[in-house]
């Protein structure tokens, strides 16, 4: 057993198209790690400890004998992302369909969370959300859990 557990994230999807897949990762306001990147495959920065790795179809093949998912119909993932309120999620998935994602699922409201969704450029499953605090105003917290397990 490791003597300490996971601290960074690294979420590997394959692509069509390397540069187009940077360019949308880009708009939505993540940088793209230059010293991870050539012409094979791009590290995307999520934040200080998940990182996303786009790399093309023939590269990322190399890494299973698996079949790689088509993802125009199929799901292999839902990736989810926090956001720190209501806005941020609508701005995120606006900006995203705005750069050619295409739609998912309805929006989610469910008591303290609420999310929003797209499919990005490789039909990959993306859902922001954003998680209330469970405990009214001018409490001291709860102990209960929202069930999430969402970053």
């Amino acid at each position: 057993m490791p003597s300490q557990p996971a601290t960074e994230i690294y979420l590997n999807l394959p692509v069509a198209e390397l540069e187009r897949a940077q360019t949308f990762y880009r708009a939505l306001g993540f940088e793209i790690d230059e010293r991870f990147t050539d012409e094979n495959a791009s590290m995307v920065k999520i934040s200080d400890t998940i990182y996303l790795m786009l790399l093309v179809k023939p590269f990322f093949q190399q890494f299973t004998d698996a079949e790689i998912a088509d993802t125009a119909t199929t799901v292999g993932g839902i990736y989810c992302i926090s956001a720190p309120d209501r806005a941020a999620v609508y701005e995120l998935q606006r900006t995203a369909l705005a750069a050619g994602a295409g739609p998912s699922k309805a929006d989610l409201e469910d008591g303290p969370m609420y999310s929003k969704s797209f499919r990005d450029l490789d039909g990959h499953h993306w859902e922001v959300l954003a998680a209330e605090s469970a405990a009214p105003a001018g409490s001291t917290g709860s102990t209960e859990s929202t069930g999430s397990s969402a970053a």
